[in-house]
Formats: structure tokens, C-alpha cells, sequence
């Protein structure tokens, strides 16, 4: 892990969980392509109010990013990389855009939780990712619905 505040929030973790000393060490995340928006993501996720996150298919594939897996820890960082979590997946699930549903949106925390937030703010976020590699978003893409549940904070 090359980022010494990630290694060091590990660390921390696995001295109050030896449970988890053989696990792989974690990959290190942060969400989001803006430091308002990477900095409020993190904060929700450290007050137990997000407990999912959403990608799209397309923005993975493009960047040659596995899909996240059941069980798989993470260390969340804010903008400037500062480790603020470890979260672990709880559940995945592919779901077409438009077949997006309000619990879905309830989990991911963000805004007033509505499904109206959730895609604007999706929708939004997805064609700025897309753009990169000369995509656009559409109804019928795939998100990946990411479950995930708050581990460790510092």
C-alpha cells in the first residue's frame, strides 16, 4: 500500500481485529471526481448514513477495473488521500439506470435520499466519467449497486 495514511488506518484496524490479519491488504479508494463531492461521500459513509455506492458498468470496463466482490475491504479517503475508513462489500448487483429503485437510492445516503437526487446527481456524475473515453450515459446502462458497511473509522 503506498499511501502511508491508508497503511497506517489499516494497521490501526488489524491491531483491534486480529481476526482479519491474514486477509490481502486493502485496495485504497476515494469516490467521486470533485473535493466538494469526494469529501461529503466520505463523511457520509464515516456517519453510517451512506451504505452503498453506485458505478457505472462502462466507467469500470473502460478503466479496466474489476467489479467489486462480496467480502473485498477498502480504505476510503478524502480528496487529498487522507484515510478516513475501511469499509468491506456487502452486496453487488447490476441494475439497468432506469431500473434504479428509491431503496436503492435511500442507501446511498446522498442529498434527500430521493430516487429524483440520486439520478440527477448520477446522471451528472456518469457524463462526466463517460466524456473521458468518448461515452455517454444512457437508460439502459448498467450501474453497479455496491452494498457496503462501515468497518473501521479513525
Amino acid at each position: 500500500m503506498e499511501n502511508a495514511s491508508a497503511r497506517n488506518l489499516w494497521g490501526d484496524f488489524l491491531d483491534a481485529h486480529l481476526e482479519f490479519a491474514s486477509k490481502d491488504a486493502p485496495k485504497v479508494i476515494r469516490f467521486y471526481d470533485s473535493e466538494e463531492d469526494a469529501n461529503a461521500c466520505v463523511d457520509l459513509i464515516c456517519k453510517e448514513t451512506k451504505r452503498a455506492v453506485s458505478h457505472s458498468l462502462m466507467g469500470l470496463q473502460q478503466r479496466k477495473e474489476p467489479l467489486p466482490k462480496i467480502g473485498e475491504f477498502s480504505v476510503v479517503t478524502d480528496w487529498e488521500g487522507n484515510a478516513k475508513c475501511i469499509i468491506r462489500t456487502s452486496s453487488v448487483k447490476l441494475v439497468p439506470f432506469f431500473a434504479v429503485r428509491e431503496e436503492q437510492a435511500r442507501l446511498e445516503g446522498e442529498g434527500d435520499k430521493s430516487l429524483e437526487y440520486w439520478k440527477k446527481k448520477h446522471w451528472s456524475y456518469f457524463s462526466r466519467e463517460l466524456a473521458e473515453f468518448g461515452k455517454i450515459p444512457r437508460e439502459s446502462m448498467i450501474v453497479v449497486f455496491q452494498g457496503i458497511e462501515l468497518l473501521f473509522k479513525r
